[in-house]
C-alpha cells in the first residue's frame, strides 16, 4: 500500500521543485541555521576558552573534545530506533530547549567564575548529546517534509545553512572570547537554540509517521534492523567505512590544528576563529555546486574527487610559519577549499543515503552511519593529544593530515565510486517488521540481475 507520500510524489512528479515557497520547509531551514549556528559557536567557544583562558595543555584539550564527541558513540544508535517512532519536530524542539538551558547555564557559570575545566566537561558532554537527537531528528524529517526528487535541493539547502553557520559561528565565538568573555559567548550559543526552538515550532504539516506494529519490537531488535540494512547496502557499507577513516583522522588532526594555530603560528583568538570559519564561504560554494555537479559527473566521481581534494590540501598547513599576512591568507585558501569539497561530499552522501533507504529506516541508518563515523571522533581526538605531546605540533598535524586521505581511497575501490547521474533507488514504503532488512539499492540489485 502506497504512503500518502508517496502518492503526493507520483501525482507532482511533473512540477519542478518550489522548495522556497513551502512555508513549513523554510522553518526548518531557518531553524537549521540558527542551530547549526549555536553549536559552531559553542564548538569554538569550549577549546578556545579551555585553551587561553585555563591553559590546558594538548591532554586536556584532547579529553575535552573527546567527551564532546563521545554522545555520538554512547546515544545515536539508541536515538535513531527512538526518532523512527516520533515526530521528528518535537524531537527538534525539545532537544533545541535543552541546549538553550545547558548553555544558558554555562554563561551563568562563567559569569560567576564556576567555569573551570570539570564544568566545561560536563557543559561539552551534555550539548553533544542533545545535538545527536537533533542531527538524526532533522535528517529523517526532510525525507516527511519533501518529496524524494526534491532531496538533493533539500539537503544542498539544509547544508548551505550549515555552511552559513560555519562562517559566523566560529568567527562569532573567537571574537567573543578574545575580545569579551567564553560566558558571553556560551550566551549567544544559547540565543541561537532558542531561535531554532521557536522556528522549529512553528511547522505545521503532519508527519507521515510510520506505522507502528501491534506489538513494539524491543529497542534491540530496531538497532540490529539498522545495523543489518547498513552493512547489507554496499554504498551505505561504503559510507560508513568512508566516514570512520575521515572522522577518526580529522578529529586527531583538528585537537593538533586548534593547538598548532595559537601556540605554534601565534595567531590570536579572533584569527583563530576567521581562519575556521574560511570554511563557511567554500561549504556555501560546495552547496550550490552539490546541486548540480553530482548530475553533471556522476555522484561516485563528485563523492571520490571532492575528499581527495578536500583532505588532501591540509598536507599544506605543517610547511606554514609565523603569523604574517602570507600565512593567515594560506589558511583561509586551504580552509575555503576545505570547505567546498567536503561540502560537496555532505551533500552528495546524504542524497545517497537517504535515495537508497526506506521511509521507516530514515532515522535508525542515519544513527548508524553516525554511530561508526562520528563515534571514532572520540579515539580521534585523544590520540590527536597524545600525538601532540609524544611528537610536536608541525608533524602530529602532518601525520594526521595524511591519515585523513584514507577516506577517498575507500570511496575510490568501492561500488560508491561507480555512481552514475542517477541516484540509485530503494524499495519502497517502511520494511515490515520480522522481514529481513537486508534489502539492495538500485546499484546492488542491477548488479545481482547481471550475476543472473
Amino acid at each position: 500500500m502506497s504512503s500518502p507520500s508517496s502518492a503526493a510524489s507520483d501525482s507532482t512528479r511533473s512540477v519542478p521543485p518550489r522548495l522556497w515557497r513551502d512555508r513549513d520547509f523554510r522553518r526548518l531551514w531557518v531553524g537549521q541555521t540558527a542551530s547549526q549556528l549555536g553549536e559552531h559557536t559553542a564548538l569554538i567557544v569550549l577549546p578556545l576558552f579551555a585553551v587561553l583562558v585555563l591553559g590546558a595543555g594538548a591532554g586536556e584539550l584532547g579529553v575535552l573534545r573527546a567527551v564532546g564527541q563521545a554522545p555520538v558513540l554512547v546515544f545515536s544508535l539508541f536515538v535513531g530506533a527512538w526518532v523512527d517512532r516520533w515526530r521528528t519536530r518535537t524531537v527538534m524542539v525539545v532537544t533545541d530547549a535543552g541546549r538553550t538551558l545547558v548553555l544558558g547555564a554555562a554563561a551563568v557559570a562563567g559569569l560567576l567564575g564556576l567555569l573551570g575545566l570539570p564544568a566545561l566537561l560536563v557543559v561539552a558532554f551534555a550539548a553533544g548529546a542533545l545535538s545527536v537527537f537533533f542531527d538524526v531528528a532533522y535528517q529523517a524529517s526532510l525525507v516527511r517534509l519533501v518529496r524524494r526528487d526534491q532531496l538533493l535541493r533539500g539537503n544542498s539547502a539544509l547544508e548551505g545553512s550549515r555552511s552559513a553557520a560555519q562562517i559566523g559561528g566560529p568567527a562569532l565565538g573567537g571574537a567573543l572570547v578574545s575580545v569579551l568573555s567564553a560566558p558571553i559567548a556560551a550566551a549567544c550559543g544559547a540565543v541561537f537554540f532558542a531561535l531554532s526552538f521557536l522556528s522549529v515550532r512553528r511547522i505545521r504539516r503532519t508527519e507521515t509517521v510510520p506505522e507502528r506494529p501491534e506489538r513494539r519490537p524491543r529497542v534491540w531488535r530496531r538497532i540490529h534492523e539498522g545495523l543489518r540494512f547498513v552493512v547489507g547496502d554496499a554504498p551505505l557499507r561504503t559510507v560508513c567505512l568512508a566516514s570512520a577513516a575521515f572522522q577518526f583522522s580529522f578529529a586527531a588532526m583538528m585537537t593538533v590544528y586548534l593547538l598548532f594555530l595559537p601556540r605554534e603560528l601565534h595567531l590570536s583568538g579572533t584569527a583563530v576563529g576567521l581562519v575556521l570559519a574560511a570554511t563557511g564561504p567554500g561549504a556555501l560554494l560546495g552547496s550550490m555546486l552539490a546541486a548540480r555537479l553530482p548530475g553533471r559527473f556522476g555522484h561516485g566521481a563528485v563523492l571520490v574527487g571532492a575528499a581527495a581534494l578536500g583532505d588532501g590540501v591540509f598536507l599544506c598547513v605543517p610547511a606554514l610559519r609565523g603569523s604574517s599576512a602570507v600565512t593567515v591568507s594560506a589558511l583561509l585558501a586551504i580552509a575555503f577549499l576545505f570547505g567546498t569539497a567536503g561540502q560537496l561530499v555532505n551533500v552528495t552522501v546524504m542524497a545517497v543515503r537517504q535515495a537508497v533507504t526506506p521511509d521507516g529506516m530514515q532515522g535508525r541508518v542515519a544513527a548508524t552511519i553516525s554511530f561508526v563515523g562520528m563515534g571514532t571522533a572520540p579515539l580521534g581526538s585523544l590520540l590527536g593529544g597524545c600525538l601532540a605531546g609524544e611528537w610536536g605540533l608541525r608533524t602530529s598535524l602532518l601525520v594526521t593530515a595524511a591519515g585523513m586521505l584514507s577516506s577517498p581511497v575507500v570511496m575510490a575501490l568501492s561500488p560508491l565510486a561507480r555512481l552514475g547521474r542517477t541516484l540509485p533507488a530503494a524499495q519502497n514504503g517502511p520494511v515490515p517488521a520480522g522481514r529481513s532488512e537486508v534489502h539492495a539499492c538500485g546499484l546492488c540489485r542491477s548488479r545481482s540481475r547481471r550475476r543472473r
